[in-house]
């Protein structure tokens, strides 16, 4: 019997859940990179680099073609440069729904009285 749609779906978010592949596929959505062009964008090892692209790789999420001896990556799908897209949307719409918040609680706090702080 396979897994229910909901725990494939929870599979798939826990490989997209680590800054590195996400900054990985940011990268791939827009367009293909080698490894070594990928290096100085995000900032870590080569070896850690390889470890988070295998991950990506047997997720499927991303294939590679060799040139040569340079190894280029690409996604494996368009619909997973829309779903880093509407992610970044909706962080910005809570971002921004924070922002007004923190605003009104700031215009809302008697000067000279920091919040959450008791006076006697």
């Amino acid at each position: 019997m396979s897994a229910p749609l909901y725990q494939l779906k929870a599979e798939f978010f826990k490989t997209l859940g680590h800054p590195v592949r996400i900054r990985v596929l940011e990268l791939l959505s827009e367009r293909e990179h080698a490894v070594a062009e990928m290096l100085p964008q995000v900032g870590i090892e080569p070896a850690h680099l390889s470890q988070q692209l295998a991950v990506l790789r047997r997720a499927n999420l991303v294939v590679t073609r060799k040139e040569g001896s340079t190894v280029y990556y690409s996604l494996t799908s368009p619909e997973v440069a829309q779903l880093l897209s509407v992610a970044r949307a909706i962080l910005s719409k809570v971002l921004a729904e924070q922002a007004e918040l923190l605003a009104d609680l700031r215009a809302s706090t008697p000067q000279g009285k920091p919040p959450g702080r008791a006076t006697s």
